[in-house]
């Protein structure tokens, strides 16, 4: 790889050092950053010293410093607002680009409104995509100083981040939230900054990266924030995608009916009912944590846009209540990180307790859905 992409003299090892860490929740003062995808675009543009601030708060006893990007990094995606079923248990019902019929609209709604270029770059046939992928990589790095989202590399298809390469790109360096999960990381080495290490880095990556370009002209803040809340709108209201997929409020319904499907929870059969409750448990963190950031991300645009702030307030209080009840979803299957919680979910009884939270949560979203409608027919007027 390195005859084919390195002249003489270059180096063969290209490292960003202090590139941001991202993966999945495990204590500290950082809140929770368990998407992907937004998570990766803020540590890049941190790294790139685009700092949209922070601030602190208290919750579940923990007081979390809590990073400000990601909240409007879920936001204008709409990451913070999605949810997904699709008939049956599937573990891509949390796949961001399935929250509308055009996959690339998370991406692109989320770099614009942050001012970068960025293009996706995927498999071509009868192009050595390993080459050009490697190119890309190290054109990035080497000549740009610019990290580089990937999709898989190890583990799920889910984004990371590439933020160096070593043996002119035979080995990728960076940060992937399943770097330490031994079920995905075999032949995994670590840097001694704890960014990974992946030799045969091609066979495991899902066809894309997202190479981060120039700074450009940010859009107005308000606009971006009414475009967001009118894409909210849309991804909440539509009731199906890609054809199969219930969608938005109707994927509350979807997936508490199959909680009621008692022949989908064979006793005895410890594999399947641990799949099973996979699939449950990202949804409720699906929930749990875009509902708690998107309530922030109202506040931020209630704060810049007093017309709307008393409607966008109470969209915001509708949000965190549904946080408090996916909370109270766990707690009903002995907490979140009960490791025989996929054993209470089998209990025909416990998930008759869970369908009511679950159509409450769906009502709440219906409630900060009209509360956000009434906000952006308010945009502009003057403050009451």
């Amino acid at each position: 790889m390195t005859d084919q992409l390195l002249s003489t003299g270059d180096p063969a090892r290209v490292v960003l050092e202090g590139v941001p860490w991202v993966g999945f929740y495990r204590g500290g003062p950082r809140c929770p950053e368990d998407v992907a995808f937004p998570s990766c675009l803020r540590a890049s543009l941190e790294y790139l010293g685009e700092h949209i601030g922070c601030q602190h708060i208290a919750m579940h006893d923990v007081a979390w410093q809590c990073s400000c990007a990601y909240a409007y990094l879920l936001g204008t995606s709409c990451c913070a607002f999605r949810l997904s079923w699709r008939p049956g248990w599937h573990l891509d019902n949390v796949e961001i680009m399935t929250m509308s019929d055009d996959p690339a609209a998370p991406f692109r709604r989320a770099f614009e409104s942050v001012g970068y270029a960025y293009e996706i770059i995927e498999d071509e046939e009868g192009r050595d995509n390993k080459a050009y992928f490697c190119q890309r990589i190290v054109e990035s790095i080497r000549d740009k100083g610019r990290p580089v989202l990937a999709f898989g590399i190890i583990g799920p298809p889910e984004c990371c981040l590439v933020t160096g390469y070593d043996e002119g790109g035979d080995v990728l360096i960076g940060w992937n939230f399943f770097q330490e999960s031994p079920e995905f990381n075999a032949g995994v080495e670590f840097e001694p900054s704890g960014y990974f290490r992946k030799r045969d880095w091609f066979i495991g990556t899902d066809d894309s990266l997202i190479v981060i370009g120039d700074k450009q002209e940010r859009p107005p803040l308000g606009a971006v924030y009414r475009e967001a809340l009118r894409w909210a709108l849309q991804v909440v209201r539509t009731p199906v995608t890609w054809g199969d997929r219930h969608n938005g409020l109707a994927a509350y319904a979807a997936w508490a009916e199959q909680l009621t499907h008692d022949d989908e929870f064979p006793a005895g059969d410890d594999a399947l009912l641990r799949e099973r409750h996979s699939v449950h448990h990202n949804a409720v963190g699906e929930v749990a944590e875009g509902r708690w950031y998107g309530s922030l991300f109202l506040a931020q645009v209630a704060g810049q846009e007093p017309a709307m702030a008393e409607e966008l307030l109470m969209a915001a209080a509708c949000y965190a209540a549904e946080h408090d009840l996916m909370w109270q979803v766990w707690n009903l299957v002995g907490g979140i990180d009960n490791p025989e919680a996929y054993l209470k979910l089998a209990e025909p009884g416990m998930r008759r307790q869970i369908v009511p939270v679950i159509l409450q949560a769906r009502d709440r979203d219906a409630e900060a859905a009209d509360h956000i409608e009434r906000a952006l027919a308010q945009a502009g007027k003057p403050p009451a």
